[in-house]
């Protein structure tokens, strides 16, 4: 069994509130859960700052290659967003061993 965590820092666009930054993020996040429905995705970080946002995605999966082909997904999917700049991306695997 293989567990993989990706971790994205994104900066958002023209947000000057929190209630603003909810409506660009929950969006983000469900259209992750529309097109991977099985993943588990969460906003994770930067909770108070309204042009950040740090989203976790976590996914398990038989096999490593899997694991990394949907993070790799998830992370081009955020990352092609118009509304959203993705500044850094975190690939974590982990087994059953570790």
């Amino acid at each position: 069994m293989y567990v993989g965590a990706l971790t994205l820092d994104i900066l958002l666009g023209d947000v000057r509130s929190l209630k603003q930054k909810r409506s660009v993020v929950r969006p983000l996040i469900a259209e992750v859960l529309r097109r991977y429905p099985a993943v588990a995705v969460a906003e994770t970080g930067h909770l108070d700052l309204h042009r950040r946002a740090e989203v976790g995605i976590a996914v398990v999966s038989a096999s490593a290659g899997n694991c990394k082909e949907v993070m790799d997904a998830c992370e081009r999917m955020v990352a092609f967003r118009p509304e959203v700049e993705l500044l850094s991306a975190r690939q974590r695997l982990y087994n059953d061993e570790d």
